[in-house]
């Protein structure tokens, strides 16, 4: 049972790793431009327009902060969790980022969208990721 936790929290670390890096590629216009097919934004601005769709109540100049913040931390996170390092505290904060984000989907396009994007269950694999006893094949086990 043990060599099942080492390949599932590898797996768990790779899909949320590279689910956090996918995105800002395609936020930042290197996977296609706007409108093209499988983009979901295609430049930086569509993507703080979208930002600003999910926090309606903040200034914009504020909520383009919080996507350069959110943007930022993806970044971290999805490179910190490929390599294995810090896995644990990079696991709880890509929970709290991620359920941050499911709210913000939910109070402004409904519940529906968060599930669409399945942006409960990366939450849920983020704090089930914090609680594993160890992280085979990462930095923090050598």
């Amino acid at each position: 049972m043990k060599n099942h936790t080492n390949y599932s929290q590898l797996y768990l670390r790779l899909a949320i790793g590279l689910g956090f890096i996918i995105p800002v590629l395609d936020r930042i216009g290197w996977l296609g431009a706007a409108g093209q097919p499988n983009i979901s934004w295609g430049n930086w601005q569509a993507f703080l327009d979208y930002t600003y769709l999910l926090m309606p109540v903040l200034p914009r100049g504020l909520s383009d902060f919080m996507g350069l913040i959110a943007t930022l931390a993806e970044v971290l996170f999805g490179v910190l969790l490929i390599i294995g390092f810090k896995t644990r505290y990079v696991a709880i904060g890509s929970f709290i980022l991620t359920l941050s984000f499911a709210i913000c989907m939910t109070m402004t396009l409904g519940i529906k969208s968060p599930f669409n994007y399945s942006v409960f269950a990366v939450s849920a694999g983020a704090l089930l990721l914090s609680a594993l006893p160890d992280y085979k094949w990462s930095l923090d086990n050598l």
